[in-house]
């Protein structure tokens, strides 16, 4: 077994995407009878203690459906309403095969603005992580029935692997109606080649990649690129055929099934990475040295107590540099809190932290999660 499989193996979180064309039988309305084949596999998986988050396409095709539409519109105020309509019966399919194994589910709608916004990124990643320790299966969708042109995702391909770094899952598995990637289009050249594992950073894939299909946005070129993505986070990718048979619990049992696309860089290095290098900083706390020692040395997270002082404006999950009293740039990492409320907690237990502010959104000023050494 590969390393890159091993690591799928092992992995105890997933982000799964399901296709457009894979959902609505190829426009045809909702499946039911592959979501049902689905959900038991991914009901299967959380039996075994992992962790599993569904990324679904077919709002816009499951409301062409029920529209009697044959051809997506390009018009966004009727993609919107057939979003809304789609919708409805795409969760009402999930719910019902989850409760068949006694499992809760939760809608979640995203916009680009929801993970471009640091603010709003880390009230995402804390509800979604909430819901998964809460044992329920978030089902995300990009919002369609709201988004513009100027903020859409432009694939739920991209949403996934945005949603794999939001909570820092293991694997990205994108279920479609290929076999997974080849180096040629296998309906124009039968002969292609079969990827069954490359690099994700490798610039050859994208030329190997085509265009994608009446239904969705996608490709296998958002696919590609959606690993990219991913493999920023430290994740694996696979693209696989959703019409394999048992192929979620094959993946995890190591079987060589799709294409596998793996990063270069492990995950913290990854994530710590990207932290460090993406965002500007938008202020600065200067720590005692007990929280330097901390940090540094126990790979502890930032309470409030070993805050001396602060300086910028600042909103909660923005971009501060962490740094000792002599000056010396310790950390960057981002804020749970804003500046004003930082302000209230610097040097106080976190206990307080409810009674000084009348909430209380995390126990730590930055979390070491979302902390890079200097």
């Amino acid at each position: 077994m590969s390393t890159g499989r091993n690591r799928l193996k092992t992995g105890g979180r997933w982000v799964v995407k399901i296709g457009s064309a894979l959902l609505t039988n190829d426009g045809r309305g909702l499946d039911q009878e592959a979501i049902s084949r689905w959900v038991d596999q991914l009901a299967a998986l959380r039996a075994a203690g992992m962790e599993v988050l569904l990324v679904s396409s077919g709002a816009v095709a499951e409301g062409m459906s029920r529209l009697g539409w044959a051809n997506r519109p390009h018009e966004m105020y009727r993609l919107q309403a057939a979003a809304a309509i789609g919708q409805m019966g795409l969760v009402q399919a999930y719910e019902a095969n989850f409760q068949r194994h006694g499992t809760h589910t939760a809608q979640i709608l995203l916009t680009h603005e929801d993970l471009s916004n640091r603010r709003r990124y880390l009230n995402a990643r804390a509800a979604l992580g909430e819901l998964i320790r809460l044992g329920v299966v978030p089902v995300v969708n990009e919002n369609d029935t709201v988004v513009t042109d100027e903020i859409r995702f432009g694939d739920n391909d991209t949403l996934g692997a945005l949603v794999v770094n939001l909570i820092e899952a293991d694997g990205l598995i994108l279920l479609t109606d290929q076999l997974g990637l080849f180096e040629a289009d296998p309906r124009s050249n039968p002969g292609a080649a079969f990827v069954s594992e490359a690099r994700a950073e490798d610039d050859a894939l994208i030329a190997m990649a085509g265009g994608g299909g009446k239904l969705g946005r996608g490709g296998m070129a958002t696919k590609v690129r959606a690993a990219r993505l991913a493999a920023r986070s430290g994740a694996v990718t696979v693209i696989a055929s959703g019409r394999e048979p048992d192929v979620l619990l094959r993946l995890k049992a190591g079987d060589a099934v799709g294409t596998l696309l793996v990063p270069e860089r492990s995950p913290e290095a990854a994530r710590k990475q990207w932290i460090a290098g993406h965002l500007q900083a938008r202020g600065t706390l200067v720590l005692d040295a007990g929280a330097v020692a901390a940090l540094r040395e126990r790979g502890k997270s930032l309470l409030p107590a070993g805050v001396r002082s602060l300086s910028g404006n600042f909103s909660r999950g923005e971009m501060v540099v962490l740094q000792d009293e002599q000056g010396l740039i310790i950390a960057r990492g981002l804020a749970n809190y804003g500046a004003e409320d930082a302000r209230k907690l610097i040097g106080k237990p976190s206990s307080m932290i409810e009674s000084l502010l009348g909430y209380m959104a995390e126990v730590e000023l930055v979390h070491r999660d979302n902390l890079a050494l200097a």
